[in-house]
C-alpha cells in the first residue's frame, strides 16, 4: 500500500491556504456586527458568512485529498 505523494502534497497545500479564509471570515463578521447601524451591514455580513463557508469547504476538500492520497490504491486501475 503506497501513498500517493502528489495528492497528499496537494491536500496539504490546500489546507494551508484554507487558514486564510477560516480566520478572516469571523473577523469580517465581527466587524459587521460592530457596525450594525451602517448601511453596508448586510452586504458585509453576507461576505463574512460566504468567506467562512468557503473556508470550511476548502478544508473539507483538502482533507479529502489527503485521505484519498493515503488510502486509495492507484495500482488497481
Amino acid at each position: 500500500m503506497a501513498a500517493n505523494r502528489e495528492l497528499i502534497q496537494k491536500g496539504v497545500v490546500r489546507l494551508s491556504l484554507t487558514i486564510i479564509p477560516i480566520f478572516t471570515g469571523p473577523i469580517i463578521i465581527h466587524s459587521s456586527f460592530k457596525n450594525q447601524d451602517k448601511p453596508l451591514f448586510y452586504p458585509v455580513l453576507i461576505l463574512g458568512i460566504t468567506v467562512c463557508v468557503l473556508g470550511v469547504f476548502f478544508a473539507f476538500k483538502g482533507l479529502q485529498l489527503i485521505v484519498n492520497g493515503l488510502f486509495n490504491d492507484s495500482d488497481k486501475k
